[in-house]
């Protein structure tokens, strides 16, 4: 059972990663060939997506979280996978996928942001009066 639910949990942190690395492909796209120019943007953008997956995995399939199924801190006190279960395990999936992509993207436009001023600030220095 808890193998199963490990798949299940994959399964839609993989399903939901790549939603939201699909859906942010071209703004991070844009994002990057403003920043460092187009072939070396391409090669971030295909870095970014890749990471959006791995960190959504990582954040929706905890498998230390699984351990209370298998070794409860009390014989007397073993946790049953039932269906009310199941649904707090997918919902703590979606949860935790949404939540860890969400800091990394943060993350990441924060620093995209102060990219955006430095370049924006060295073209505007560099720029010839009128």
């Amino acid at each position: 059972m808890i193998v199963k639910l490990m798949v299940v949990a994959f399964t839609i942190s993989l399903v939901i990663a790549s939603l939201v690395a699909w859906f942010f492909r071209k703004p991070i796209g844009n994002i990057m060939t403003r920043i460092v120019g187009d072939p070396l943007g391409s090669a971030w953008v295909r870095y970014l997506m890749g990471a959006i997956v791995v960190v959504g995995i990582g954040g929706g399939v905890r498998p230390w979280d699984y351990e209370k199924y298998i070794a409860p801190a009390k014989p007397a006190q073993a946790i049953v996978l039932d269906s009310d279960r199941w649904v707090l395990e997918i919902y703590s999936t979606i949860i935790g996928t949404a939540q860890a992509i969400t800091w990394m993207l943060l993350v990441f436009f924060v620093f995209a942001l102060i990219a955006y001023v430095v370049v924006r600030a060295s073209e505007m220095k560099h720029a010839k009066p009128l």
